[in-house]
């Protein structure tokens, strides 16, 4: 799942960047893709009342920004120290909002007039998409933080040479 990125020299160590691999990168994007598709697909041929129809539609979408939320906020806290964290104000809305946007879904989607194996699609299809976008928060987040790691390597190699030069 990781690839090594370019080796860098700081003091006479090699640092190695750990990167995710191109094909780990293009499944999570054709698992996040394939997930929003089967939504979409059930969400438009879904059957029931408009009101039924737009209340999915909103739960789903809730759904799905509750998680890239969720997914910073814990990733943002997880190496956190001595309370530098989110207030605990803020982490009861991210979990609550969460937590909310899952319920409200799920709740709707058992109360809804439709055939059991409908339902059972459009539940796999939401959870699919809930999972994936979780994987697909954290591979763009690794990439970010390995794209910083690097940028800050390269400075200090580049500052290590200008050292050497004025010497």
């Amino acid at each position: 799942m990781f690839h090594q990125g370019p080796m860098t020299a700081m003091t006479h160590s090699p640092c190695i960047v750990p990167r995710d691999t191109r094909a780990w990168q293009l499944q999570v994007w054709i698992s996040f893709g394939i997930a929003v598709f089967l939504c979409a697909v059930g969400l438009a041929w879904l059957p029931g009342e408009p009101l039924e129809q737009v209340f999915m539609v909103m739960g789903y979408v809730f759904c799905l920004s509750t998680v890239f939320a969720l997914a910073k906020f814990v990733r943002d806290n997880a190496g956190n120290r001595r309370g530098a964290g989110d207030t605990p104000l803020w982490s009861l809305v991210v979990w609550g909002g969460f937590a909310t946007a899952m319920g409200l879904t799920g709740w709707g989607l058992l109360g809804m007039a439709i055939h059991g194996t409908y339902k059972a699609f459009l539940g796999v299809s939401w959870l699919y998409l809930v999972t994936t976008a979780f994987t697909l928060a954290k591979m763009l987040r690794d990439r970010h933080e390995a794209d910083l790691l690097e940028a800050r390597l390269q400075g200090r190699r580049e500052a290590a040479q200008a050292a050497t030069r004025a010497e």
